[in-house]
């Protein structure tokens, strides 16, 4: 009984010590300049990638990480620039993309598509998921939350200071927002296109597998004039590289769809399922990820055929 319970506490005093050890991991913002004016900020632990666009008289940020980020952010833009930070956009509505933003001062015009606004004031659980993310806006009373919103289409400055904003459909979520650089050809996408990998479908927050690959082509289709693309979570990639994940979405939807009509489940449809070799590079995604895509595209099918 003694050495139960003399177990139990160093179990115990083992989680703590990981746990406090956790908090006081220092958060370490790492810069990578694309352009004399653009860079990308990345963190190990970090969450998603941020994009600095330094403009003639203030700075445009795009996504702000996992909570806690938001000052070490904030002391890394100040030291890139002495221009003031004017507008902050988020990609999507996703805890590891949004969360810094209640450290961004009142003056700053929090910018998001309509649906990524409404999906940041609630918080709900992804897709596979019980729990919710921390909603760091209850704390706040609602400062970090998108100020200004749009449907389809959005311009924010003018000359070579121009942002664009577009919305081509569902993927990740159901705000996926592609963030456009026009005078530096550059674009972010948010986690749409993450990297080379099977994306994340988060159809708790309007995220589609059956819409996805329609999205990305259309994004591909339809915005002019990019040659790079700072993804959600991995290295920039060209517009080729767009071009070849819409198709690659789309392969995977018409794998999963003809397996689903053979009566086949989830958990074998996921189990079959192999990258193709025509996307040698691509990340092989573990068996639950895959289940977890699989399970997005057939709950859709399901009901868009009436089960």
């Amino acid at each position: 009984m003694e050495r139960s319970i003399t177990l139990i506490s160093l179990l115990l005093v083992g989680s703590l010590s990981l746990t406090v050890w956790a908090a006081q991991v220092p958060k370490v913002v790492e810069v990578e300049q694309l352009e004399d004016n653009l860079f990308v900020l990345r963190g190990a632990g970090g969450g998603g990638n941020t994009a600095v666009f330094v403009t003639t008289t203030g700075v445009v940020v795009v996504d702000s990480k996992n909570p806690g980020w938001g000052p070490p952010l904030l002391a890394q833009i100040n030291a890139l620039t002495s221009n003031p930070i004017t507008t902050l956009i988020n990609t999507h509505s996703h805890h590891d993309h949004v969360s810094g933003n209640v450290a961004f001062p009142a003056t700053v015009d929090f910018v998001a598509h309509e649906t990524t606004k409404a999906n940041m004031e609630v918080m709900r659980a992804y897709s596979g998921r019980t729990e919710p993310p921390a909603n760091v806006f209850a704390d706040t009373a609602g400062h970090g939350l998108p100020t200004r919103t749009f449907r389809d289409r959005m311009s924010l400055g003018d000359g070579g200071d121009r942002v664009d904003l577009y919305y081509f459909g569902p993927g990740h979520t159901g705000g996926d927002t592609w963030v456009v650089f026009p005078s530096l050809r550059t674009l972010h996408s948010g986690d749409i296109f993450p990297g080379k990998n099977l994306p994340f479908l988060d159809a708790n927050n309007g995220g589609s597998g059956v819409e996805i690959g329609n999205s990305l082509q259309q994004a591909h289709d339809g915005i002019p004039d990019v040659d790079t693309i700072i993804t959600g979570h991995s290295t920039q990639m060209t517009w080729a590289d767009l071009n070849e994940y819409a198709a690659f979405n789309r392969q995977f939807l018409r794998a999963v769809e003809g397996e689903h009509a053979a009566g086949r489940s989830v958990e074998n449809i996921a189990a079959g399922w192999t990258m193709p070799s025509a996307y040698e590079g691509y990340r092989v995604p573990q068996t639950a990820q895959i289940e977890g895509s699989v399970r997005v595209i057939v709950d859709e099918l399901d009901v868009r055929g009436g089960r």
